[in-house]
């Protein structure tokens, strides 16, 4: 594994914003917020005895674009996003690697599934992780907080649990819709390591991510403080780029300030 660069994630940027447009499908805002958090995982902690689940589906453009850049599906099948036919839908699916090992997009679930892994895993005494990205809407789910209670009690350290916490969701901000915040106090009555990062940061997600404090032997749940539309200025913080699909004009305009960056 090779160190990753604020160079890599531009370029990710750029074929991100690319796939969509061809697609001409939306979720935009979402996938870009959290695609500093794919690409370090795959890049740098996610191993081949390892488990990725992406708790919200609906940013899988980000999770395929991440896939790409570590060779395990091929740059040419981009150009297949949300076209009949093909492995690279709406929301992943399990059959895009052994390390994607469930198809996912209702929201609120995926966390279960990561859990009741690394307890598989545990049980097995095999050394696999699992690493789960979620969103910070998730947490108005019961579900979510049901799989914390059985992370904390059986303490799998095998589990990182990841919150892309972007403060929107499809209708408005998460405070104004059901607030949850600030996502690190409701997380408090747990024994869970709890770190909050920029998510944008490669430096504080890889240092919360690979420097774990001595002894410490509780899962870590590592808020990465994120800005929806990460990287294109007239996204971001805006709500409506939960949905809308970029026109030709948006797209060069995009295109040209994030090319500017690099």
């Amino acid at each position: 594994m090779r160190k990753l660069t604020v160079h890599d994630i531009v370029d990710a940027k750029v074929r991100l914003l690319e796939m969509h447009h061809v697609a001409g499908t939306g979720h935009i805002g979402g996938n870009l917020s959290s695609l500093d958090v794919l690409m370090l995982l795959f890049h740098e902690f996610i191993s081949p005895d390892d488990f990725f689940v992406l708790s919200k589906g609906h940013c899988a453009g980000a999770l395929y674009v991440t896939l790409s850049t570590v060779g395990i599906i091929d740059v040419e099948e981009l150009s297949t996003f949300h076209k009949d036919g093909t492995r690279l839908t709406g929301h992943p699916t399990e059959s895009l690697s052994n390390r994607i090992i469930f198809s996912t997009g209702s929201l609120g679930h995926g966390l279960s599934l990561a859990v009741g892994t690394g307890y598989a895993l545990s049980l097995a005494k095999k050394p696999g992780r699992v690493f789960c990205l979620l969103s910070d809407g998730e947490l108005q789910e019961g579900s979510t907080w049901e799989a914390l209670v059985f992370l904390n009690h059986l303490g799998l350290t095998n589990v990182t649990v990841v919150i892309d916490d972007n403060g929107l969701q499809g209708f408005g901000s998460t405070r104004s819709v059901a607030s949850m915040d600030p996502v690190e106090r409701r997380l408090e009555g747990f024994d869970l390591q709890r770190v909050v990062v920029n998510g944008h940061s490669l430096d504080e997600l890889r240092s919360a991510l690979g420097n774990r404090p001595h002894g410490v032997a509780r899962p870590l749940v590592l808020i990465a403080k994120t800005m929806k539309g990460n990287g294109v200025s007239f996204m971001e913080g805006k709500m409506e780029w939960h949905y809308l699909p970029l026109t030709d004009d948006e797209f060069r305009s995009a295109l040209k300030e994030l090319r500017s960056k690099i």
